[in-house]
Parts: structure tokens; sequence; C-alpha cells
């Protein structure tokens, strides 16, 4: 017994030192986030069952760092926008793995090391969901979210590629009123609520399609 004390001694400080590092690689980060997708998250079971594989198979992650870093990479102030596609409807990701193919647009502000570490923090948060990069852009990144006094009035423009703005949901905004978050956020944050999507776009290449979608109650807006 006795000399198995060290040995399990120097494995409980390896794990303490491995969780730390941890800790310091990517966990002392944090910002905004925003997703829409092409299906409804706020809705009733009717509506969500007739767009399922028929719709939903598209959407658009943003995260907005304010403070931190990214292994080792200080990201405080710089965005990035996932924009993902998958083989079947958006829905709840605790239940079903999506693969997705995503483009992946930077922050052009992003040094050659930042817009690396914003690559792999982004597929880090997004998870199988991000499977594939099949490119990756860089465009400058205009985010202002929550600036109304609901919190969700959301703006994203990212260059040329794509575009995105919200507004709070109201009530001419039921349609059956059975609706409730039906679908739950596409990664982990931290407060979310939804809010009715006015514009989503994407007019980038390398998904083999773009699109615009207007009126529907498709996003989140979060902390993480």
């Amino acid at each position: 017994m006795k000399a198995i004390i060290p040995v399990l001694l120097t494995s409980v400080t390896l794990l303490a030192a491995s969780a730390l590092l941890g800790r310091q690689n990517g966990a002392a980060i944090s910002g905004n986030y925003l997703e829409v997708r092409s299906c409804d998250v706020f809705t009733g079971a009717c509506i969500a069952n007739s767009e399922m594989n028929l719709g939903g198979k598209e959407g658009m992650l943003v995260w907005s760092v304010t403070a931190g870093d990214w292994n080792g990479t200080p990201l405080g102030g710089l965005s990035v926008v996932a924009v993902v596609q998958t083989e079947s409807t958006l829905g709840d990701v605790r239940y079903q793995n999506y693969l997705g193919r995503a483009v992946i647009i930077v922050d052009e502000r992003a040094t050659s090391t930042q817009r690396d570490a914003l690559v792999d923090f982004a597929r880090a948060r997004a998870g199988k969901l991000i499977k594939e990069v099949v490119d990756v852009k860089s465009a400058p990144i205009e985010v202002s979210l929550g600036r109304c006094a609901s919190g969700s009035c959301a703006r994203v423009k990212a260059g040329d590629l794509a575009e995105i703005s919200t507004r709070c949901l109201g009530g001419k905004d039921h349609l059956c009123g059975n609706e409730e978050n039906y679908y739950p956020p596409l990664t982990e944050v931290k407060g979310a609520f939804t809010a009715y999507t006015e514009l989503a776009t994407f007019k980038g290449a390398g998904l083999n399609s773009t699109w615009e979608l207007t009126g529907k109650r498709s996003a989140y807006l979060a902390t993480f």
C-alpha cells in the first residue's frame, strides 16, 4: 500500500494540472452569441413536424468575443460567423448528431494566429455541427446584439457574404397558440432567449447554395 500512495498522489496532481491547463487554454473566454436557422425554433409541434426534413437544413452561428483568449491567443473584440448546412432539419442537438459542412467567416482585423484561433474556437463550440470546413473567409464583421429594451434586436453583417437582423417576438407572432422553445440552441450558451428573424442571408460560395430568409421565429440570442 505504501508504494501505491505516491503514484496516486502524482496522478491526482497531473489531473489537477491538466484541468487548470484546460481552463487556461480556452475556457476563460466570454462574449455574445446569436444563431438563426431556416426553421422555426419558437413553434408548436404541428409546425415543426411540417418542416421536418423539408427545410431547416441551414443555419448561421455568430460569436462576438468581448474578453478572453483561446489556446493562449487573445480574441477580445473579434467575431466569427459559422454558416452551416446539414442533410436534415436542424433540430434538437441533444438527441441527434448533425454532421455539417460550414463556411467560416473570420473578422478581417484578426491576425493570422487569431484567425486560426477563431476557426478552432468555432469548431470546438459547434462540435460535429462543423464536421467539415469547406472554406474560411475574411471579412469586416459588424455586430450589434441586444441593443433594444427587450434585448432581442440584433444586427450582424459580414461583408457581402452574410447578414442577419432580428427583433423581439410579439403577440402577432403566435400562429397556433401552443408555441414554445421547441428546439434548444445549437451550442452550449447561457441565458438563451428566442427572437424573430427579420432577415438572414448568405450569399457566399462553398455550400453549393445561397439563401435569404425572412419572417421566421428562428433566432436565439445568448452569452457564452
